[in-house]
C-alpha cells in the first residue's frame, strides 16, 4: 500500500502542478510563463517526487513508464494493473482539485470544443496547432520510447543514481518543449485520462491514442533497453 500511495500522490503532483501550470500560469496577462513554464513544470513535477518518493515505489508516476519497466525486466507483471489504478486515480483527484479552484474564478467554464481546453491533449482540430492523428502518434511514440530508455539509462546500476531524477525531469521538459504544440503533450496516459474525464466531448473519445501510443513506445523503448544497451554481466 506503501507504494500505491507513493504512486497516488507522485502522479497528483505531476497533474496538478503540470496542468496546473498551464491553466493558471501559462497565459496570464504579461506575466505568463508560456510554454517553456509549462514544459518546465511537469519537469519539476517528476523530479521533486522522484526525490520525494521514487525510493518507495521507483517513481512511475505514468502507466506507460510501469509498462516499459515491465518490458525492460525490472517491474513485475502483477504490479501493474495496480499502480496504474492508483496513478489513474492520483491524476483524477487532481484534475478535480484543479477544477475546483478554476471554478472559484467569476465566469469560468470549460469550453469542449476548443483545443487544449482544461489542458486536454488532442489531434486533427483539438491539437493546439492543427497536427493530424499521425502525426501525434508518431510524436506521442517516438518521445515516450526515448523517455523510457533515459529512465532506463539514469537509474542503471552502473549510472549515478543520484542524478537520476534530474536527467528524468530535464527529459520531461524537453519532451513537452518539443511536442505542446503537437498534442499539448501527454506521453502519460494517466495525465491524459484525469483532464479528458472533466472536459468530456472530443477529448474523451480521442483518448484512445493518449493510451496507445505513450504505452507502445514505452514498451519498445522498454525492449531496446533491455536488448541493446543494458550491460550483461560476463563469467
Amino acid at each position: 500500500m506503501r507504494k500505491l500511495f507513493a504512486e497516488f500522490f507522485g502522479t497528483y503532483w505531476l497533474v496538478f502542478g503540470g496542468c496546473g501550470s498551464a491553466l493558471f500560469a501559462a497565459g496570464f496577462p504579461e506575466l505568463g510563463i508560456g510554454f517553456a513554464g509549462v514544459s518546465l513544470a511537469f519537469g519539476l513535477t517528476v523530479l521533486t517526487m522522484a526525490y520525494a518518493v521514487g525510493h518507495i515505489s521507483g517513481g512511475h508516476f505514468n502507466p506507460a513508464v510501469s509498462f516499459g519497466l515491465w518490458a525492460s525486466g525490472r517491474f513485475s507483471a502483477k504490479d501493474l494493473l495496480p499502480y496504474i489504478v492508483a496513478q489513474c486515480l492520483g491524476g483524477i483527484v487532481a484534475a478535480g482539485t484543479l477544477l475546483f479552484i478554476l471554478s472559484g474564478k467569476e465566469g469560468f467554464a470549460i469550453d469542449n470544443t476548443k483545443a487544449g481546453a482544461f489542458a486536454t491533449n488532442g489531434f486533427g482540430a483539438f491539437s493546439p496547432d492543427g497536427y493530424s492523428m499521425t502525426a501525434a502518434f508518431t510524436a506521442e511514440f517516438v518521445l515516450t520510447m526515448f523517455f523510457l530508455i533515459v529512465i532506463l539509462g539514469a537509474t542503471d546500476k552502473a549510472a549515478n543514481g543520484k542524478f537520476a531524477g534530474v536527467a528524468i525531469g530535464l527529459a520531461l521538459t524537453l519532451i513537452h518543449l518539443i511536442s505542446i504544440p503537437i498534442t499539448n503533450t501527454s506521453v502519460n496516459p494517466a495525465r491524459s485520462t484525469s483532464q479528458a474525464i472533466f472536459t468530456q466531448g472530443e477529448s474523451l473519445s480521442q483518448l484512445w491514442l493518449f493510451w496507445v501510443a505513450p504505452i507502445a513506445g514505452a514498451l519498445v523503448g522498454g525492449f531496446i533497453y533491455k536488448i541493446l544497451l543494458d550491460k550483461k554481466d560476463t563469467l
